[in-house]
Protein backbone atom coordinates (compact mmCIF):
# COMPACT_ATOMS: atom_id res chain seq x y z
CA UNK A 1 0.00 0.00 0.00
CA UNK A 2 2.87 2.59 0.78
CA UNK A 3 4.56 1.87 -2.05
CA UNK A 4 2.09 2.33 -4.39
CA UNK A 5 0.63 5.47 -2.78
CA UNK A 6 4.39 6.54 -3.15
CA UNK A 7 4.38 5.74 -7.06
CA UNK A 8 0.78 7.75 -7.10
CA UNK A 9 2.86 11.18 -5.09
CA UNK A 10 5.23 10.86 -7.76
CA UNK A 11 3.04 10.48 -10.61
CA UNK A 12 1.24 13.71 -9.23
CA UNK A 13 4.45 15.66 -8.39
CA UNK A 14 5.56 15.09 -12.13
CA UNK A 15 2.65 16.07 -13.47
CA UNK A 16 2.22 19.37 -11.11
CA UNK A 17 5.88 20.19 -12.40
CA UNK A 18 5.22 19.66 -15.95
CA UNK A 19 1.87 21.93 -15.89
CA UNK A 20 3.60 24.89 -14.24
CA UNK A 21 6.07 24.81 -16.85
CA UNK A 22 3.50 24.41 -20.16
CA UNK A 23 1.24 27.27 -17.92
CA UNK A 24 4.57 29.24 -18.06
CA UNK A 25 5.06 29.13 -21.52
CA UNK A 26 1.30 29.57 -22.15
CA UNK A 27 1.20 25.99 -23.69
CA UNK A 28 -2.50 25.93 -22.18
CA UNK A 29 -3.99 28.59 -23.93
CA UNK A 30 -6.19 26.94 -26.29
CA UNK A 31 -9.26 25.58 -25.04
CA UNK A 32 -8.62 21.96 -26.50
CA UNK A 33 -5.55 21.73 -24.76
CA UNK A 34 -6.65 22.99 -21.65
CA UNK A 35 -9.63 20.75 -22.16
CA UNK A 36 -6.89 17.66 -22.49
CA UNK A 37 -5.11 18.71 -19.75
CA UNK A 38 -7.51 19.20 -17.39
CA UNK A 39 -9.32 15.67 -18.42
CA UNK A 40 -6.16 14.05 -17.59
CA UNK A 41 -6.25 16.34 -14.25
CA UNK A 42 -9.60 14.50 -12.99
CA UNK A 43 -8.74 11.30 -14.23
CA UNK A 44 -5.93 11.15 -11.57
CA UNK A 45 -7.65 12.74 -9.18
CA UNK A 46 -10.81 10.65 -9.15
CA UNK A 47 -8.15 8.04 -9.87
CA UNK A 48 -7.21 8.78 -6.01
CA UNK A 49 -11.12 7.91 -4.57
CA UNK A 50 -11.62 5.12 -6.74
CA UNK A 51 -8.22 3.85 -5.03
CA UNK A 52 -9.31 5.15 -1.45
CA UNK A 53 -13.03 3.32 -2.22
CA UNK A 54 -12.04 0.07 -3.19
CA UNK A 55 -9.22 -0.02 -0.11
CA UNK A 56 -12.02 1.19 2.47
CA UNK A 57 -15.16 -0.50 0.75
CA UNK A 58 -13.87 -3.54 -1.34
CA UNK A 59 -11.43 -4.40 0.98
CA UNK A 60 -9.19 -5.52 -2.05
CA UNK A 61 -11.79 -7.80 -3.08
CA UNK A 62 -11.97 -7.67 -7.19
CA UNK A 63 -15.89 -7.79 -6.81
CA UNK A 64 -18.00 -5.66 -4.67
CA UNK A 65 -21.50 -6.74 -2.66
CA UNK A 66 -23.63 -5.53 -5.03
CA UNK A 67 -21.62 -7.44 -8.10
CA UNK A 68 -19.58 -4.16 -9.58
CA UNK A 69 -16.70 -4.81 -10.18
CA UNK A 70 -13.12 -2.70 -9.80
CA UNK A 71 -12.75 -2.32 -13.44
CA UNK A 72 -16.43 -0.97 -13.88
CA UNK A 73 -15.76 1.64 -10.85
CA UNK A 74 -12.18 2.66 -12.70
CA UNK A 75 -14.09 3.09 -16.24
CA UNK A 76 -16.79 4.85 -15.11
CA UNK A 77 -14.53 7.40 -13.50
CA UNK A 78 -12.42 7.89 -16.52
CA UNK A 79 -15.32 8.46 -18.84
CA UNK A 80 -16.78 11.36 -16.42
CA UNK A 81 -13.02 12.67 -16.19
CA UNK A 82 -13.09 12.99 -19.75
CA UNK A 83 -16.36 14.01 -19.83
CA UNK A 84 -16.53 16.95 -17.47
CA UNK A 85 -12.86 17.76 -18.44
CA UNK A 86 -13.35 17.71 -22.70
CA UNK A 87 -16.66 19.14 -22.81
CA UNK A 88 -17.57 21.60 -19.93
CA UNK A 89 -14.53 23.02 -19.00
CA UNK A 90 -13.15 24.21 -22.40
CA UNK A 91 -16.39 26.22 -22.96
CA UNK A 92 -14.61 28.77 -20.03
CA UNK A 93 -13.25 32.07 -20.73
CA UNK A 94 -9.69 32.48 -20.62
CA UNK A 95 -9.31 34.07 -17.69
CA UNK A 96 -11.81 31.65 -15.41
CA UNK A 97 -9.56 28.36 -16.73
CA UNK A 98 -6.41 30.16 -15.64
CA UNK A 99 -7.75 30.58 -12.13
CA UNK A 100 -9.10 26.87 -12.35
CA UNK A 101 -5.39 25.61 -13.94
CA UNK A 102 -3.77 27.60 -10.57
CA UNK A 103 -6.64 26.00 -8.26
CA UNK A 104 -5.86 22.31 -9.78
CA UNK A 105 -2.02 22.95 -9.27
CA UNK A 106 -2.62 23.87 -5.85
CA UNK A 107 -4.35 20.71 -5.39
CA UNK A 108 -2.03 18.76 -7.19
CA UNK A 109 1.25 19.95 -4.69
CA UNK A 110 -1.14 18.87 -1.67
CA UNK A 111 -2.01 15.58 -3.33
CA UNK A 112 1.95 14.80 -3.87
CA UNK A 113 3.31 16.45 -0.63
CA UNK A 114 0.57 14.20 1.30
CA UNK A 115 1.45 11.22 -0.92
CA UNK A 116 4.95 11.57 0.05
CA UNK A 117 4.26 12.09 3.89
CA UNK A 118 1.87 9.41 4.07
CA UNK A 119 4.02 6.79 2.52
CA UNK A 120 7.14 7.95 4.75
CA UNK A 121 5.67 7.23 7.57
CA UNK A 122 3.54 3.79 6.40
CA UNK A 123 6.71 2.68 5.46
CA UNK A 124 8.91 3.43 8.10
CA UNK A 125 6.76 4.08 11.77
CA UNK A 126 2.67 3.42 11.71
CA UNK A 127 0.62 1.71 9.20
CA UNK A 128 -2.90 1.02 9.66
CA UNK A 129 -4.71 -2.46 8.49
CA UNK A 130 -7.95 -4.10 8.63
CA UNK A 131 -8.65 -7.84 10.13
CA UNK A 132 -10.64 -9.50 7.13
CA UNK A 133 -10.75 -12.80 9.42
CA UNK A 134 -11.69 -14.35 12.77
CA UNK A 135 -8.64 -16.10 12.94
CA UNK A 136 -7.23 -13.69 15.71
CA UNK A 137 -11.04 -13.83 17.64
CA UNK A 138 -11.36 -12.92 20.20
CA UNK A 139 -8.42 -10.21 20.14
CA UNK A 140 -9.10 -8.96 16.94
CA UNK A 141 -12.67 -9.13 15.48
CA UNK A 142 -13.15 -9.09 11.09
CA UNK A 143 -13.50 -5.49 10.50
CA UNK A 144 -11.78 -4.18 13.17
CA UNK A 145 -8.97 -1.31 11.99
CA UNK A 146 -5.66 -1.19 13.53
CA UNK A 147 -2.42 0.50 13.90
CA UNK A 148 0.83 -1.38 13.34
CA UNK A 149 4.30 -0.12 14.66
CA UNK A 150 7.01 -0.73 12.20
CA UNK A 151 9.88 1.00 13.96
CA UNK A 152 9.25 -1.47 16.61
CA UNK A 153 11.95 -4.36 15.36
CA UNK A 154 13.70 -2.09 13.27
CA UNK A 155 13.57 0.57 10.33
CA UNK A 156 13.86 -1.10 7.11
CA UNK A 157 15.79 0.52 3.78
CA UNK A 158 13.37 0.75 0.88
CA UNK A 159 13.55 -2.39 -1.45
CA UNK A 160 15.88 -4.27 0.80
CA UNK A 161 15.40 -6.34 3.86
CA UNK A 162 18.26 -5.13 5.71
CA UNK A 163 16.98 -3.57 9.18
CA UNK A 164 18.39 -0.65 11.42
CA UNK A 165 18.22 0.51 14.81
CA UNK A 166 15.64 -2.50 16.27
CA UNK A 167 14.03 -1.59 19.66
CA UNK A 168 12.95 -4.90 20.83
CA UNK A 169 13.44 -8.10 19.73
CA UNK A 170 10.58 -10.22 18.44
CA UNK A 171 9.27 -12.21 21.80
CA UNK A 172 6.40 -14.84 22.64
CA UNK A 173 3.32 -13.24 22.52
CA UNK A 174 3.89 -10.66 19.93
CA UNK A 175 1.13 -10.10 17.40
CA UNK A 176 2.61 -9.36 14.44
CA UNK A 177 1.96 -8.12 10.79
CA UNK A 178 3.68 -10.06 7.96
CA UNK A 179 3.61 -10.84 4.64
CA UNK A 180 2.97 -14.32 3.81
CA UNK A 181 6.16 -16.21 3.02
CA UNK A 182 5.25 -17.91 -0.04
CA UNK A 183 8.08 -18.60 -2.43
CA UNK A 184 6.17 -18.18 -5.43
CA UNK A 185 2.88 -16.71 -7.07
CA UNK A 186 1.66 -19.87 -7.81
CA UNK A 187 2.33 -21.31 -4.12
CA UNK A 188 -1.52 -22.42 -2.81
CA UNK A 189 -2.02 -22.71 0.62
CA UNK A 190 -5.29 -22.57 2.93
CA UNK A 191 -7.80 -22.64 -0.11
CA UNK A 192 -6.10 -20.26 -1.79
CA UNK A 193 -3.11 -17.92 -3.66
CA UNK A 194 -1.69 -16.66 -0.27
CA UNK A 195 1.48 -14.65 -2.26
CA UNK A 196 1.84 -10.81 -1.22
CA UNK A 197 -1.20 -11.06 1.40
CA UNK A 198 -0.43 -9.41 4.98
CA UNK A 199 -1.27 -11.87 7.81
CA UNK A 200 -1.72 -11.46 11.62
CA UNK A 201 -1.09 -14.27 14.05
CA UNK A 202 0.64 -14.16 17.47
CA UNK A 203 4.50 -15.14 17.96
CA UNK A 204 4.04 -18.68 20.01
CA UNK A 205 7.39 -20.27 19.68
CA UNK A 206 11.19 -18.31 18.93
CA UNK A 207 14.20 -19.66 16.97
CA UNK A 208 15.34 -22.87 18.20
CA UNK A 209 11.91 -23.62 19.93
CA UNK A 210 10.10 -27.19 19.33
CA UNK A 211 6.81 -27.19 18.57
CA UNK A 212 4.31 -29.61 19.04
CA UNK A 213 0.50 -30.23 19.12
CA UNK A 214 -1.35 -33.08 20.78
CA UNK A 215 -5.19 -33.35 20.32
CA UNK A 216 -5.41 -29.52 20.29
CA UNK A 217 -3.03 -28.51 23.65
CA UNK A 218 -0.01 -26.60 22.10
CA UNK A 219 3.58 -27.94 23.81
CA UNK A 220 6.66 -25.58 23.63
CA UNK A 221 10.31 -27.53 24.46
CA UNK A 222 7.49 -30.60 25.50
CA UNK A 223 5.88 -28.13 28.01
CA UNK A 224 2.31 -27.44 27.91
CA UNK A 225 1.21 -23.79 26.83
CA UNK A 226 1.57 -21.89 29.84
CA UNK A 227 -1.24 -19.06 30.68
CA UNK A 228 -1.29 -15.65 29.29
CA UNK A 229 -3.39 -12.62 29.36
CA UNK A 230 -5.62 -13.76 26.15
CA UNK A 231 -8.04 -16.64 25.71
CA UNK A 232 -7.77 -19.30 23.25
CA UNK A 233 -10.76 -20.73 21.39
CA UNK A 234 -10.90 -24.01 20.54
CA UNK A 235 -13.81 -26.70 20.30
CA UNK A 236 -14.23 -30.54 21.54
CA UNK A 237 -14.23 -32.38 18.60
CA UNK A 238 -10.57 -33.17 17.46
CA UNK A 239 -8.86 -34.94 14.14
CA UNK A 240 -6.68 -37.93 14.90
CA UNK A 241 -3.45 -37.64 13.48
CA UNK A 242 -2.90 -39.67 10.06
CA UNK A 243 0.97 -40.38 10.42
CA UNK A 244 3.31 -41.09 12.95
CA UNK A 245 6.34 -38.53 13.02
CA UNK A 246 8.97 -41.68 14.28
CA UNK A 247 12.53 -42.70 13.76
CA UNK A 248 11.45 -46.16 14.95
CA UNK A 249 8.83 -47.91 11.52
CA UNK A 250 8.26 -50.45 14.55
CA UNK A 251 6.99 -47.66 17.34
CA UNK A 252 4.47 -46.76 14.09
CA UNK A 253 3.68 -49.54 13.35
CA UNK A 254 2.06 -50.12 16.84
CA UNK A 255 -0.40 -47.39 16.10
CA UNK A 256 -1.40 -48.28 13.00
CA UNK A 257 -0.07 -45.34 11.48
CA UNK A 258 1.93 -44.62 7.80
CA UNK A 259 5.52 -43.27 9.12
CA UNK A 260 7.38 -40.35 8.34
CA UNK A 261 11.19 -39.47 9.60
CA UNK A 262 11.20 -36.09 12.10
CA UNK A 263 14.21 -35.07 9.12
CA UNK A 264 11.47 -35.20 6.30
CA UNK A 265 8.55 -33.75 8.57
CA UNK A 266 10.60 -30.99 9.44
CA UNK A 267 11.89 -30.33 5.94
CA UNK A 268 7.95 -30.65 3.95
CA UNK A 269 7.26 -28.15 7.17
CA UNK A 270 9.81 -25.59 6.15
CA UNK A 271 8.99 -25.51 2.49
CA UNK A 272 4.99 -24.84 3.01
CA UNK A 273 4.56 -28.33 1.90
CA UNK A 274 3.08 -30.41 4.70
CA UNK A 275 -0.51 -28.90 4.37
CA UNK A 276 -0.19 -30.70 0.57
CA UNK A 277 0.02 -34.16 2.75
CA UNK A 278 -1.56 -34.18 6.12
CA UNK A 279 -4.22 -31.49 5.46
CA UNK A 280 -6.62 -30.59 8.29
CA UNK A 281 -5.63 -33.00 10.63
CA UNK A 282 -2.07 -30.49 11.16
CA UNK A 283 -4.91 -28.72 12.89
CA UNK A 284 -4.68 -30.73 16.40
CA UNK A 285 -1.96 -33.02 15.77
CA UNK A 286 1.24 -31.02 14.56
CA UNK A 287 4.65 -31.90 14.90
CA UNK A 288 7.33 -31.92 16.57
CA UNK A 289 9.17 -29.46 14.52
CA UNK A 290 12.04 -27.35 15.19
CA UNK A 291 11.65 -23.24 14.75
CA UNK A 292 14.81 -22.64 12.06
CA UNK A 293 17.23 -19.73 12.65
CA UNK A 294 15.98 -16.37 12.10
CA UNK A 295 12.45 -17.51 11.98
CA UNK A 296 9.08 -17.42 14.13
CA UNK A 297 6.33 -20.18 14.66
CA UNK A 298 2.92 -17.74 14.73
CA UNK A 299 -0.35 -18.97 15.17
CA UNK A 300 -4.07 -17.13 15.63
CA UNK A 301 -5.93 -16.96 18.81
CA UNK A 302 -8.89 -18.63 17.28
CA UNK A 303 -6.94 -22.15 17.03
CA UNK A 304 -9.65 -24.14 15.35
CA UNK A 305 -10.32 -21.57 12.54
CA UNK A 306 -6.67 -20.00 11.85
CA UNK A 307 -4.76 -20.56 8.92
CA UNK A 308 -1.10 -20.30 10.53
CA UNK A 309 2.24 -22.18 10.73
CA UNK A 310 1.20 -25.29 11.52
CA UNK A 311 0.35 -25.24 7.56
CA UNK A 312 2.34 -22.95 5.72
CA UNK A 313 5.59 -22.96 7.84
CA UNK A 314 7.92 -20.77 10.03
CA UNK A 315 7.52 -16.99 9.28
CA UNK A 316 10.91 -15.29 8.36
CA UNK A 317 12.01 -12.31 10.46
CA UNK A 318 12.35 -10.51 6.71
CA UNK A 319 8.84 -10.92 6.41
CA UNK A 320 7.76 -9.26 9.71
CA UNK A 321 6.36 -5.90 9.18
CA UNK A 322 5.39 -4.79 12.63
CA UNK A 323 3.67 -4.94 15.97
CA UNK A 324 -0.15 -4.29 16.02
CA UNK A 325 -0.05 -1.35 18.39
CA UNK A 326 -4.09 -0.66 19.06
CA UNK A 327 -7.67 -0.62 17.16
CA UNK A 328 -8.72 2.44 16.05
CA UNK A 329 -12.25 1.72 14.83
CA UNK A 330 -14.86 0.71 15.72
CA UNK A 331 -14.92 3.11 18.55
CA UNK A 332 -16.79 0.37 20.61
CA UNK A 333 -13.51 -1.49 19.96
CA UNK A 334 -10.76 1.08 20.66
CA UNK A 335 -7.95 -0.72 22.90
CA UNK A 336 -4.43 -1.27 22.87
CA UNK A 337 -3.28 -4.83 21.28
CA UNK A 338 -2.09 -7.51 23.66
Amino acid sequence: MEQKLFIAACIMYVFSWVSKRLFKKNKLDDPKDFALWHAGFLVFFLGCIYAIFNFVVSNGSDVLNSGITKKDVFVTLLILGISVGGFFYAKLKPAKRNDIIKFDLDWANTIYFAGFVASIVMFFFVQAFKIPSASMYQTLQIGDHLFVNKAVYGFRIPLTNIRFSQFKPVSVDDIIIFSFPAATKDQINCGGYQYGRDYVKRVVALPGDKVEVKEGQLYINDEMEPLHGYEVFRIQDRLKPVIKVSNSAEKAAEDGLPVVSPAVYQTLWEKGKLEYELGMSLRDNFGPVIVPPNTYFAMGDNRDDSCDSRFWGPVPFENIKGNALFIHWPLSRIRLVK
